[in-house]
């Protein structure tokens, strides 16, 4: 479970000139605002910020005044202008705060949160990407005590491969899609379905291990990663990435085939491509590659001789800006990412790329 997570909240100062990048205010955006229970920064800066990932950039906070930076629900944001310069005031109780240029790392309390973490957090504990050698060296389940098929939660299971007497608590996991490049068909790897966790109780070969916590039915053949920390640190800083960067949605969660906001998806993309925690990447739905309906005959042709010319020749249809999507966790070839928003249904095979502003 996650224990703590710190976040550098670097908010929400707007502004119509930037440090490193043109910000432009939310056209519609309001005058004041009340934070409510529910709202995640992300979703407030888009309130006064045309691109809400621009908030690293401008939000700062006075040294002097203590953990001003924390936005609790409760608290008002209100739009001033001072100094040539739009900015965002602090109300919490009788005293106001006022927002200027420095960043912090913090720990998150009850304050509101970068993005939507309760969508997130079970993905941040666990390791769900194996590469084969991986899967391949990982202790697994031989037996179940009583000579079960199926185990769970408060039955004993005998396990082969384990080396350290030092570690206690495994995680069991089962062999999922594998993930394959779109482009290059290079295996990126393996999916990790989390099934429990246990723990040990003799050590040998086999070991033997009690299943504390099951979310399917444990089988003979089942792997175990062992769990070593359950405190899990991360930094977000929403940003574009400083190159170039361009690949595909390979897989989607929870089996759905049209993907929307908050929904988690796998990119071709990892750390090997200089792809980092917090990048932001537009999201493009590849256009259809039709027969050309006029050249075809299928529309009327009075207008257009085709003459000597193929027709079933076919036309790529431009790509189509479909949504917002920030990567979360890295893995050597692949990643996730967290759909921030989608302007219409996005589907594997989906192209994103660094967000032009």
């Amino acid at each position: 479970m996650i224990r703590r997570v710190y976040v550098s909240l670097l908010f929400l100062l707007v502004s119509t000139f930037t440090f490193a990048g043109e910000v432009v205010l939310n056209p519609d955006h309001p005058q004041e605002y009340t934070v409510v229970s529910g709202d995640t920064l992300w979703d407030i800066s888009g309130k006064f910020l045309q691109y809400p990932w621009h908030w690293p950039e401008l939000w700062s906070v006075n040294s002097h005044i203590k953990n001003p930076h924390l936005i609790y629900p409760g608290d008002l944001l209100s739009l001033v202008y001072r100094n040539g310069k739009y900015g965002l005031e602090l109300t919490r109780g009788s005293r106001t705060y006022k927002l200027s240029p420095e960043a912090h790392e913090i720990i998150l309390d009850k304050a509101i949160s970068t993005i939507p973490m309760d969508v997130i957090k079970a993905f941040l504990t666990r390791p769900e990407v194996l590469d084969e050698g991986e899967l391949a060296k990982a202790p697994y389940v031989v037996a179940s005590k009583g000579e079960r098929l199926i185990s769970g939660a408060g039955d004993e299971v005998y396990v082969r491969g384990l080396t350290d007497k030092d570690i206690t608590h495994f995680s069991l996991f089962s062999k999922g899609i594998t993930y394959t490049d779109p482009q290059t068909e290079e295996i990126l790897g393996y999916e990790a379905i989390y099934k429990g966790d246990a723990r040990l109780v003799a050590a040998g070969d086999p070991a033997t291990l009690s299943l504390k916590k099951t979310t399917q039915e444990i089988l003979i053949g089942d792997r175990l990663l062992p769990v070593t920390d359950e405190q899990y640190e991360m930094n977000f800083l929403p940003r574009a990435p400083e190159t170039e960067i361009e690949g595909q949605i390979i897989s989607v969660f929870n089996g759905v085939s049209q993907v929307g906001q908050y929904q988690i998806v796998v990119l071709n993309l990892g750390e090997r491509n200089q792809l980092e925690i917090g990048h932001v990447l537009s999201i493009y739905q590849a256009g259809n590659t039709i027969i050309d309906p006029v050249i075809s005959g299928r529309e009327e042709e009075t207008y257009f001789n085709a003459g000597d010319v193929d027709r079933n020749q076919m036309v790529t249809l431009p790509d189509t800006h479909a949504g917002i999507a920030m990567v979360f966790k890295t893995f050597e070839k692949v990643s996730y990412a967290i759909i921030m928003k989608a302007t219409t249904a996005i589907h594997i095979n989906d192209k994103v790329s660094a967000v032009d502003q």
